[in-house]
């Protein structure tokens, strides 16, 4: 398996020109409407945990983003099961809260007002949660694209979260930080870069960098997921049959549990995202675990069952 200083940026990113491209004229697509959207917190236990789902609202993509080497008409047909395509998807962003002892902890911090007009509605969620942003006290990042990350910053610079420490895995971070890390990628994707290094830069004196296998607190363990991004992250809580917090390891509840297999426009390294999507999704109808998924439809938690040698996802009740 390759590590991280092993990749050669320029051939991870130069895949994903579509995606910048894509993004660009979304600008004048139609978006569902936030108020639409303003869902509830969603909440559940977990073994010791008190899990909240806060959403962040959401994003509209092409559909040929979601899966661009797929059969255009076998895509159609598992969009349409979700009510969704052919042309666009709308994809929830359900940042997570994990409530134990003392301690808020926080997964992803969404896009604040820096990415899509109907994102970035975590703050005002989590308040209306009953939880102000002061009292976080820890903050996990699974990976540094812009709808998990660019809500560190506010406006005015001033950290969103003030009083939590950032968890980081450090092959996330030693990949965004390279400093010549625009030099190895294209142009049309250093925005990604540049404000992954902002919000990283902003936490440094904040941050925890971790690897898979460690903990950020007991019963709560961080899994390698790596290939949507070279250091993506997803985490184990445990409790019962435990559950797993996905990140974006798997993107879509239908497409890709149907599908492991199938490239996905916003993985940097296919070969091993598809490895680490088969092997959650055959973890997960093994032993019955709970997933939870970020992008998945709000609020995102359910399990997987085996379906047509694949599996389908089933939402929790």
């Amino acid at each position: 398996m390759r590590t991280v200083h092993e990749l050669d940026p320029s051939k991870i990113f130069i895949s994903r020109r579509q995606f910048l491209a894509a993004t660009s004229v979304l600008a004048s697509a139609p978006l569902w409407s936030w108020p639409a959207f303003a869902a509830t917190p969603y909440r559940f236990s977990q073994g010791d945990f008190e899990i909240l789902v806060v959403s962040d609202g959401e994003l509209t993509l092409p559909a040929s983003l979601l899966a661009p080497d797929a059969p255009p008409e076998e895509l159609k047909a598992l969009l349409e099961t979700t009510g969704q395509g052919p042309e666009q998807v709308t994809a929830a962003t359900n940042p997570t809260v994990i409530r134990t002892g003392d301690d808020i902890i926080l997964i992803d911090n969404g896009s604040g007002n820096k990415f899509q007009p109907t994102a970035g509605k975590l703050v005002e969620n989590l308040k209306a949660a009953g939880i102000e942003p002061e009292s976080v006290t820890k903050l996990v990042f699974s990976h540094a694209h812009p709808d998990h990350i660019w809500g560190t910053l506010k406006d005015d610079g001033i950290l969103t979260f003030p009083n939590a420490t950032y968890y980081v895995n450090s092959a996330e971070w030693d990949f965004w930080m390279d400093p010549d890390i625009l030099t190895k990628m294209p142009q049309e994707f250093h925005e990604f870069a540049r404000g992954a290094q902002r919000d990283l830069a902003a936490v440094k004196e904040r941050a925890v960098m971790m690897k898979p296998g460690d903990d950020i607190v007991t019963g709560i363990k961080v899994l390698d997921t790596a290939g949507h991004t070279p250091g993506h992250i997803s985490l184990e809580v445990a409790g019962e049959d435990g559950l797993i917090i996905v990140a974006d390891a798997i993107t879509h509840q239908t497409v890709f549990f149907a599908h492991p297999e199938w490239r996905s426009g916003v993985d940097a390294i296919h070969d091993l995202a598809a490895q680490n999507k088969k092997a959650l999704l055959e973890r997960a109808a093994t032993d019955k675990t709970r997933l939870l998924g970020f992008h998945w439809i709000y609020p995102g938690v359910g399990y997987a069952e085996r379906k047509d040698g694949a599996y389908r996802f089933v939402a929790m009740t």
